[in-house]
């Protein structure tokens, strides 16, 4: 396979830069985050010879700008081999500097650039449910349970099945890209499948605060609470959001209070635990802290792979092609994308939108080429040095008996981690790190870092330090 050519043609066009960008934002973000504010952009080549993301309001400038453009210029950088710069303007901005309304011609469009839409599958026995907000890729077949989320996947799947002597309200928490919204949206998925004639609505903060607004504009906030406090199930996805605007506080524990007290099932989500959440009023902070919270921690090592490998199933059904990730393959992305399931998300469709079909005869040094520009954008740069001292605090050592010439296996064995972890995190050679080591052959090196890869499948406590290592020296 000619990866170089792969990359070539994808890479030809702004529109195709874009395109690349968008499917990872999506992912990152969101359908509905993504819908409502990304999908109606469009890029264009402007008179000047630029590029420039145009929004169809000032609305949309203002809350990518805030939002969203950061994460869109590291995307692009990375993405884009000629380092084109890019500009966020509105549509009036943008046709007033192109000369539009002095009769010249309209600046170029790069169409290719939009991303499909998201599948939407309408639901008519529940005229209730918000089928549209709802991502048909979420399901809890396509969820990949560990370790780390083994509770809160098996209390969604309790919620969803409807089974009396539930909690309430059930609030899931975990950081960024740890599955939450993936978890709410297949309980939703499964308790419309279960019960059709409950309604079930699910949002999250965004919708409901632009609904709130919008129902105080036009004069029908009876219709707004009827909505919500008619449901049987009620799931708002990052609720921590709604922090700090009083009367949309206010209206939510109303809601939530109306919802229990009949019995009706509350689910949240957040980004800490309930008790953590200080920009709620403590009236609601004190609801959610006395229903069931459930937290969902980083996923393992372990976890990451099962991730990858069904998503890589999912992703060639819908594509129409077959295959795996080669294991050297698959271990990179696990080990160099550990803090977000989003982001290792990312960095594989990154892989299947260059390669498509041929993800299965990728080799590590073809999938290294693809994301070294990723990994540049977002990576911080970890020295031997940072590592043994790290790795000699974590195992109760002096960092000077890392480097000395005792072979003991009270030395030899954080040794060996250390310099795996340097072979991992670093981009010094073999013998380059052996020099560092106390002037160690490459070979010792190439060893140790054999013999932590095989230990690290056998000894889970191995595998817990290493990941803790990982993770304290990339913080």
């Amino acid at each position: 396979m000619n990866t170089n050519s792969a990359m070539a043609t994808t890479t030809s066009s702004p529109g195709a830069v874009w395109t690349i960008a968008s499917l990872a934002l999506r992912h990152e973000m969101g359908d509905d985050a993504f819908g409502s504010w990304l999908a109606p952009a469009s890029l264009h080549a402007s008179s000047e010879g630029g590029l420039c993301l145009v929004t169809p309001t000032g609305v949309a400038r203002d809350w990518i700008r805030r939002y969203a453009w950061r994460r869109i210029g590291e995307l692009w950088a990375a993405n884009d081999p000629a380092g084109r710069p890019l500009c966020l303007k509105t549509r009036l901005e943008f046709e007033a500097q192109n000369g539009r309304d002095s009769g010249s011609a309209p600046a170029e469009e790069f169409v290719e650039a939009q991303p499909m839409a998201p599948v939407e599958e309408p639901v008519a026995a529940q005229p209730g449910c918000r089928a549209s907000t709802l991502q048909e890729r979420y399901s809890f077949d396509t969820f990949v349970a560990g370790q780390s989320n083994e509770f809160a996947h098996a209390v969604a799947r309790r919620v969803a099945s409807w089974t009396d002597g539930h909690f309430n309200p059930v609030v899931f928490h975990g950081p960024y890209g740890f599955g939450k919204t993936h978890l709410l949206n297949a309980l939703a998925w499964e308790a419309m499948k279960t019960a059709p004639n409950r309604k079930v609505v699910y949002m999250n903060s965004e919708r409901f605060l632009s609904g709130f607004i919008q129902a105080v504009m036009e004069r029908r906030m009876t219709a707004f609470k009827d909505e919500l406090r008619s449901a049987d199930l009620l799931l708002i996805d990052d609720v921590q959001f709604i922090g700090g605007k009083q009367s949309t506080q206010e209206e939510l524990f109303h809601t939530l209070a109306a919802l229990m007290e009949d019995g009706r099932r509350v689910v949240f989500s957040a980004d800490r635990p309930a008790s953590a959440l200080t920009e709620l009023d403590a009236r609601l902070r004190s609801h959610l802290s006395a229903g069931l919270v459930c937290g969902i921690e980083p996923a393992d090592r372990t976890l990451r792979l099962g991730i990858l490998d069904r998503k890589v199933q999912v992703m060639g059904r819908q594509q129409g092609f077959s295959g795996s990730l080669r294991a050297e393959v698959a271990a990179f992305l696990a080990d160099r994308f550990s803090d977000s399931v989003r982001e290792l998300e990312g960095a594989l469709n990154i892989l299947i939108a260059r390669v498509g079909g041929g993800i299965g005869a990728l080799s590590l040094n073809e999938a290294q080429d693809v994301l070294r520009p990723h990994l540049r954008a977002g990576e911080k740069r970890v020295t031997v040095d940072e590592i043994q001292k790290a790795t000699s605090e974590h195992f109760g050592l002096k960092q000077a008996d890392l480097i000395s010439p005792g072979r003991a296996r009270s030395l030899a064995r954080p040794r060996q981690a250390a310099m795996w972890l340097a072979k991992q995190l670093t981009t010094r050679s073999l013998p380059d790190i052996g020099r560092r080591f106390g002037g160690r052959d490459h070979t010792t090196v190439l060893h140790a870092v054999r013999r932590i890869e095989e230990l690290r499948a056998l000894d889970p406590q191995l595998a817990r330090d290493l990941e803790i290592l990982t993770r304290r020296l990339r913080d």
